[in-house]
């Protein structure tokens, strides 16, 4: 469960990663999967790589190196993107989807 200080209920990590593939901006929890997907199509990728040159087939070889220069330079480029742009909080990405009430809203609503 994600802690959360402002109010908002606990927010299971399968939800922190539903709500940030729905919302805009990256939390963290969406951001560990990624991770840790692209570790496991590295794997997939190094063995696909091992028994590509263990049968001495170029052609597969070259193809096969080729998805993981493509594999490496999506997850650069992903991480460089989340750097230049940095992380949301979960709680913002609920506010943008309107799942929960706004400050502004809660202190209006208070106040009347």
């Amino acid at each position: 469960m994600v802690n959360t200080d402002s109010g908002v209920e606990d927010v299971s990590s399968a939800k922190a990663v539903l709500l940030g593939a729905l919302a805009p901006g990256v939390n963290g929890p969406t951001w560990i999967t990624l991770k840790s997907t692209f570790l496991m199509l590295g794997l997939c990728l190094a063995i696909m790589l091992g028994l590509a040159f263990s049968s001495s087939d170029s052609w597969l070889m070259f193809h096969v190196a080729f998805l993981v220069l493509i594999t490496v330079s999506l997850f650069l480029l992903l991480s460089w993107f989340l750097a230049q742009t940095g992380f949301v909080s979960i709680e913002n990405q609920m506010r943008e989807m309107g799942l929960v009430q706004n400050d502004s809203q809660e202190t209006s609503t208070k106040s009347d």
